[in-house]
């Protein structure tokens, strides 16, 4: 038997979006750090090579990436890929969307006052409390036992 070497295999490379004339700007919340990259298009959101609802799979996540395209209004203006790393999805999350709002700006600034308003572009400069010694966690103390 002989092999089909024309054979149409799906090829991730093709799918993904051309971001050569792009914005770029940097995005963090607690550990994760995001780099975006955006670009005038349909409104298809990357999140690490993926698309956003294959790697966020809650819908509350969903939700808050695209709240900055949103609130100015332009779902379907800007194409968006993100690269980010470190922390858990809520923190990624987070730093998607202070990300983006920040890639919008570059190319609208007049929407500033907008995305203020809704706290979008200020980092979210909450964290982890460290654990101090002689305590369980950071504030949790071990249990007390009288005898």
């Amino acid at each position: 038997m002989e092999a089909n070497i024309n054979s149409e295999k799906p090829n991730p490379k093709k799918d993904k979006l051309n971001f050569k004339d792009s914005q770029y700007a940097t995005g963090r919340r607690k550990k994760s750090i995001a780099r975006i990259w955006i670009k005038k298009g349909t409104g298809k959101i990357f999140v690490n090579g993926k698309n956003m609802p294959d790697y966020f799979k809650r819908s509350n996540h969903q939700n808050t990436i695209s709240q900055p395209l949103e609130v100015t209004n332009k779902n379907t203006e800007f194409d968006v890929r993100c690269l980010v790393k470190g922390g858990g999805l809520t923190g990624q999350a987070g730093a998607i969307i202070h990300g983006i709002s920040r890639a919008i700006l570059k190319y609208h600034p007049e929407l500033k006052s907008i995305l203020k308003k809704q706290k979008l572009t200020t980092r979210d400069s909450r964290s982890v409390e460290r654990k101090k010694y002689g305590f369980r966690k950071a504030r949790r103390s071990f249990q007390f036992s009288k005898r």
